[in-house]
């Protein structure tokens, strides 16, 4: 089952890119007493993940800012190297870049998708949150598109 609104995130250790290599990210940690947009994409350097959704949030960060959002952070089932690589590709340097390489955190919050026949195994459903402290305020999931979760509809529920 999916995580619910009111639920808290869990705790898992994640990747993220410092300046001697892959560094361990609690989430717990990463989350904690902030208010915080996350979203989640299928696969970096991916068609809608590297044209639409990583750059709509790039562009509205100022914006989210200024509706009282302290961090933002993106999140794929890729390695950190992959990531830190397509955050510099897309200029995200305003964002986390959150390497979720086994796919702990998205099944963790139930929100995995079977991408085996396209050769990409268990990958992150795209999704966004609105996170205040680790506890999810709202989420929106796109099965299909970027309606729900792009960072114009995110502005919006804020």
């Amino acid at each position: 089952m999916a995580i619910q609104i009111g639920d808290r995130l869990p705790d898992i250790e994640l990747r993220t890119m410092g300046e001697k290599g892959p560094e361990p990210v609690r989430t717990g940690d990463l989350f904690k007493g902030v208010r915080a947009v996350l979203f989640a994409v299928p696969g970096a350097f991916t068609p809608t993940c590297s044209a639409a959704h990583v750059p709509g949030f790039v562009v509205k960060a100022d914006e989210l800012r200024a509706k009282g959002v302290d961090r933002i952070v993106c999140t794929s089932v890729n390695d950190a190297f992959v990531m830190d690589a397509w955050g510099k590709a897309q200029n995200a340097e305003e964002l986390v870049m959150l390497a979720d390489g086994l796919g702990d955190f998205a099944r963790a919050v139930g929100l995995t998708q079977d991408r085996t026949a396209a050769q990409m195994g268990l990958r992150s459903q795209r999704y966004a949150m609105i996170v205040n402290d680790g506890v999810v305020e709202h989420l929106a999931i796109d099965p299909q598109g970027l309606d729900q979760s792009s960072a114009e509809a995110i502005l919006a529920r804020l």
